[in-house]
C-alpha cells in the first residue's frame, strides 16, 4: 500500500484550487487574522514574542479560542495553516495544501485519538504546517514527503493543556516545526516517509481512511461566533437565544436550575467545571451557561479572569446539572437540550443541534462582519491595513509584522 505520506505529498504537489476552494481559503484568512490581531496584547502572545513569526502568529491566534474547526477531525485548521502560508510566502494554494492534509490526517486520526485526550490540532497540525511550507517552497512530491516524516516527532500536544497557556502555545510549537521540517527537506534532509504511517498508527490512527479526492478541505470549517472552545458554541447559543426570547437577560437571579442534556462526546475538552480564569472559562460547559444568561453576548468580555470570578456567574455555575447519554463521536453529536428553572416555578426550555456557524448553518455575512470588526476594534480607525477589507495573501502579513512586532 502506498505510503500515507506519499499519498498526502501528491496530492498536495498536484493541487490546483478551484473557486470555492480559494473562497473557503479567503475567508479563513479574513477570521484568522482578525483573531490574532484580537489577541495583540494577550499576556500569552507576549510570552511568545521571542517564537519565529509563523509560529508566533499561530499562538496568538489560538489563545483566544476564537478560530474556525474542521469538524470531522476536530482540529483547529486555519490557525496552523494561515501562520504556516503568511510566513512562508505561500498564498492561498499552500494554506490550502497544509489545510487539505490536515483535514484528511486528522479525519485518518479520528474521533478515537481525539478521544483519547490526544490534542488534535497539533498531532494532525505539525505535518499539515510541513507540508503547507513545502509547498510555498515549491518542493515536488517527494520532499513534501520527507518534510512531513521530518515534522512527525513534533506531532504531539494533549488536552490536558485546555485552559491554560500550554494550549495555543503548542500549536505554536507545531507550526515552527513544519515550517522547520519543510526548510530541512529543501536543504537536502533524508527521512522514510513512512515514518508517518508508523506514527499513525501509534496513535490510534487508521492509514486506509486517507482520502485524497474531493475539495481541498472536505466538509468545511466551522466559524466560531462565540470566543471560546467549539463544545461550547452550542449550549451558548442555545440558552443565549432562551434568554433572549423569555426576557430572562433582565433577571438571571430568578434561575433556581440548569439541567443541560447532551451526548457525552460533545463535552470530551469541557474539563473545567469550576473555572477561575478567563482561560479555564473557555473550556466549561457551567460557565457557558452562566455566561449565556449574564451577558447579551458571551464575547471576549465574558472570558476574562474578573468575568469568570463574579459572585452571579459563580453562583449560575453552581445551579448546572450536566446529563450525558452514552455514545458519541463528535462535538455536534445529536442535541443539547436545556431547562432552566425559575423562582416562579416556571421551566424554559429548548434545544439545538446545530449552532450558527457550523458548516450546517454558516454564519450570515452580518455575523461574519460583525466578528471581524470585533477582533480588530481601534485598528481600523489607526491605518488602512486594520481594516478586515483590505487584507489579502499578498499584504496579511505585513499586518500581522505591524502589530506583532
Amino acid at each position: 500500500m502506498t505510503s500515507v505520506a506519499v499519498t498526502l505529498a501528491e496530492w498536495a504537489a498536484g493541487l490546483e484550487p478551484d473557486r470555492e476552494d480559494l473562497e473557503l481559503a479567503h475567508r479563513s484568512l479574513l477570521d484568522t487574522v482578525a483573531v490574532t490581531l484580537a489577541a495583540r496584547d494577550h499576556r500569552v502572545t507576549r510570552l511568545a514574542a521571542e517564537l519565529p513569526e509563523g509560529a508566533r502568529w499561530a499562538v496568538a491566534g489560538h489563545v483566544l479560542d476564537f478560530d474556525d474547526l474542521h469538524m470531522p477531525s476536530t482540529t483547529h485548521v486555519s490557525v496552523v495553516c494561515v501562520p504556516t502560508a503568511l510566513a512562508t510566502s505561500g498564498g492561498a494554494r499552500a494554506y490550502l495544501a497544509a489545510a487539505g492534509v490536515m483535514a484528511r490526517l486528522g479525519t485518518a486520526l479520528g474521533w478515537r485519538h481525539y478521544s483519547a485526550g490526544w490534542h488534535a490540532t497539533c498531532t494532525a497540525g505539525a505535518p499539515a504546517a510541513a507540508a503547507g511550507a513545502a509547498v510555498a517552497l515549491g518542493l515536488p512530491a517527494e520532499r513534501i514527503a520527507a518534510a512531513m516524516a521530518l515534522a512527525v516527532p513534533a506531532a504531539g500536544g494533549v488536552q490536558r493543556a485546555f485552559g491554560t497557556d500550554a494550549k495555543s502555545l503548542q500549536v505554536g510549537f507545531a507550526v515552527e516545526a513544519g515550517i522547520r521540517a519543510a526548510r530541512l527537506a529543501a536543504a537536502g534532509a533524508q527521512a522514510d516517509p513512512a515514518a508517518l504511517d508508523a506514527w499513525l498508527g501509534l496513535v490510534g490512527g487508521d492509514p486506509a481512511a486517507v482520502d485524497p479526492s474531493g475539495p481541498a478541505v472536505p466538509n468545511g470549517l466551522a466559524i466560531k461566533l462565540y470566543p471560546c472552545c467549539y463544545a461550547l458554541q452550542r449550549p451558548i447559543s442555545a440558552l443565549a437565544e432562551l434568554s433572549a426570547l423569555s426576557g430572562l437577560s433582565a433577571d438571571p437571579a430568578a434561575v433556581r436550575r440548569i439541567v443541560l442534556r447532551t451526548p457525552e462526546a460533545t463535552v470530551v475538552p469541557l474539563i473545567r467545571h469550576r473555572p477561575d480564569s478567563g482561560l479555564q472559562g473557555k473550556f466549561s460547559l457551567e460557565y457557558a451557561a452562566a455566561a449565556a444568561l449574564l451577558d447579551e453576548y458571551a464575547g471576549f468580555g465574558s472570558f476574562t479572569d474578573e468575568a469568570v470570578r463574579r459572585d452571579e456567574a459563580r453562583r449560575l455555575v453552581s445551579l448546572v446539572e450536566t446529563k450525558l447519554e452514552p455514545g458519541g463521536d463528535w462535538l455536534l453529536d445529536g442535541e443539547l437540550e436545556a431547562e432552566v428553572y425559575i423562582a416562579d416555578g416556571t421551566v424554559l426550555r429548548t434545544r439545538q443541534q446545530y449552532p450558527p456557524g457550523s458548516p450546517a448553518r454558516p454564519p450570515t455575512a452580518d455575523q461574519l462582519a460583525a466578528k471581524l470588526a470585533d477582533c480588530v476594534v481601534g485598528l481600523a480607525l489607526l491605518t488602512r491595513d486594520g481594516d478586515p477589507a483590505s487584507w489579502t495573501w499578498d499584504n496579511a502579513a505585513t499586518t500581522l509584522r505591524r502589530y506583532l512586532p
